[in-house]
């Protein structure tokens, strides 16, 4: 199959001035070598609008209004947890327009809204990591006396990657410098 190429304007301007000369589509299709379909649909479009440059476009015309784009936002703010296809079957009883779930998700990214899941844990940064260990070599000698002061907790959950659910540092026993009393 031969790959299509897009006719400039000085071709179009030629094209429509033979044919605004009384030659025939076919006529001009053979002189110019191309398509009859071309001149045909080049034709139509200068006898409907006075047009012959190009129409750009970048896909499908939007489905939606931007007063539906709000009425999306507004939803999607007030219930957080509701998914892309709640909110198009809200939208879809609401106003009676019929979205697709990639067009609401697509709707609510321009405005910032992702669908995200919460941390599970605190992740850990490198320097996280250097931090602490600098911290424990330097109270590695610490006394039972001075330890004695510190508060230990279990209920923070450490990631030492960001895209690893499942390593965890279960009991991080990180603690606490003590509170020097004045």
């Amino acid at each position: 199959m031969a790959q299509r190429k897009h006719l400039d304007d000085f071709l179009r301007g030629r094209i429509i001035g033979r044919l605004e000369c009384g030659r025939t589509q076919l006529k001009v299709s053979e002189e110019l070598g191309i398509a009859q379909s071309v001149i045909y649909r080049l034709w139509q479009r200068f006898q409907d609008d006075g047009n012959v440059s190009r129409c750009y476009s970048t896909g499908c015309p939007r489905v939606t209004t931007p007063n539906e784009d709000r009425y999306l936002a507004v939803t999607a703010k007030r219930n957080r947890r509701s998914t892309a296809s709640v909110l198009s079957r809200q939208l879809s009883s609401a106003t009676g327009m019929t979205v697709s779930r990639q067009t609401v998700y697509r709707r609510l990214g321009h405005i910032g809204l992702y669908a995200r899941r919460p941390f599970r844990c605190v992740p850990l940064t490198a320097t996280h990591c250097r931090l602490r260990l600098a911290w424990s070599r330097e109270h590695a000698l610490w006394t039972p006396q001075q330890w004695s002061c510190v508060m230990f907790s279990d209920e923070s959950r450490f990631s030492l990657q960001f895209d690893s659910p499942d390593f965890h540092m279960e009991s991080a026993r990180y603690p606490l410098p003590p509170r020097e009393h004045h």
